[in-house]
């Protein structure tokens, strides 16, 4: 049985032609996303003995999940504009024609994921200015927008107000919270690379200060966020969503079998 490869056609470029065209080739079956498609539905339908997604780092966690849920490899197509998934586990994120190969004949490596609320995510969570920003992007998403590094000191330094959360009853200061899925390397104005994705554990991280930002770290399998406002937007791998309070943030080990193409990899 072949394997199954879903195609966001609004990631990216927005041309999958030459994309889909290469995975018909290699005898990949193919399912371009139409208006109202959900990923999570076309992949519980899927015929196939491993699933694939191509999208951005947003697209991708509908379709891992339900590749956990019914035991079967997942493959990443990096095909979105950041695709900060594909880069930490090794992908060329420039190159999705090349990562097409997992799907042929990849090999396979479990890596965690973490949850919110039950929602899956393989990167991070954000909470406070960065989601902010996303929920404004999504807002006037056709309007040019550049926020990828936060705006750095100028945005924080507007922005004194905390979130007002708990983590574990114990109240955070801070404007821009972040919990991830294994643990990154971070500067105060970015998100930098993850080393590993199975190191079975979550990461939270707080930028506190305003003259003299600086992150907060605290590792765990298990962290709970609360705020007396009952709700609170985030960013789920970079894309919009509100999470009723309190969230509750765990980990699952090894539990995504991922495809890689064979050979180096960045």
């Amino acid at each position: 049985m072949a394997s199954f490869l879903i195609v966001n056609p609004r990631s990216g470029d927005g041309r999958p032609d030459e994309l889909v065209a290469e995975a018909e080739r290699r005898g990949i079956r193919t399912c371009v996303l139409a208006e109202g498609d959900e990923p999570a539905q076309v992949a519980r339908e899927a015929e196939g003995d491993a699933l694939g997604m191509a999208g951005g780092d947003g697209s991708l966690a509908p379709v891992a999940d339900v590749a956990i849920q019914r035991d079967l490899p997942f493959a990443c197509i990096p095909f979105g504009t950041r695709n900060h998934f594909a880069r930490d586990i090794g992908l060329d994120r420039d190159d999705p024609i090349a990562a097409l190969a997992a799907l042929v004949d990849g090999e396979e490596r479990r890596i965690d994921v973490g949850r919110a609320n039950g929602r899956l995510f393989l990167n991070n969570v954000s909470l406070g200015l960065y989601a902010q920003l996303v929920h404004r992007r999504e807002e006037h998403r056709h309007r040019r927008a550049t926020f990828a590094r936060l705006r750095a000191l100028g945005i924080l330094a507007t922005h004194r107000t905390p979130l007002g959360i708990t983590l574990g009853g114990q109240r955070i200061d801070a404007r821009v919270v972040l919990v991830s899925n294994n643990a990154y390397a971070l500067d105060v104005l970015s998100v930098g690379e993850r080393e590993g994705l199975d190191e079975g554990r979550l990461h939270f991280y707080a930028l506190l200060g305003v003259l003299r930002p600086e992150w907060e770290e605290r590792g765990g399998t298990q962290f709970t966020v609360d705020a007396a406002a009952g709700r609170l937007r985030a960013a789920v791998d970079g894309e919009p969503e509100v999470l009723e309070t309190p969230i509750d943030f765990t980990v699952e080990p090894g539990a995504l079998r991922v495809l890689l193409p064979r050979g180096p990899r960045t």
